[in-house]
């Protein structure tokens, strides 16, 4: 009987979780009520993401981009063999493509 290779995880570049935590205090400010919808519909997607890596739809190159389901939010991570990289947590209206300098490690 082989060993179970561990689950890889979901790892936030240094930016995303700054988005992640900028979006926070936004709500926070502007709409309490929605403040902890947020913050679970965030970890819900990460964990998507952890769990199906392949399904969300290619963005560019080996960038994958899944949709918050509540909000105006979108995830854009990297598939890399040992874990998942969270490369930007950002309004769909936002600039797109500003987190391409990311892609590096």
């Amino acid at each position: 009987m082989g060993e179970s290779a561990e689950p890889r995880k979901a790892v936030f570049h240094p930016e995303a979780e700054a988005e992640y935590l900028e979006a926070l205090e936004y709500y926070e400010r502007e709409a309490p009520a929605v403040v902890e919808a947020f913050r679970a519909e965030v970890m819900r997607t990460v964990a998507f993401i952890e769990q199906f890596p392949e399904a969300a739809p290619v963005e560019r190159g080996s960038v994958r981009c899944k949709l918050l389901k509540r909000f105006e939010y979108e995830i854009y991570y990297a598939v890399e063999p040992d874990r998942f990289r969270i490369l930007a947590v950002t309004h769909q209206k936002r600039r797109p493509g500003y987190w391409v300098d990311r892609l590096t490690p």
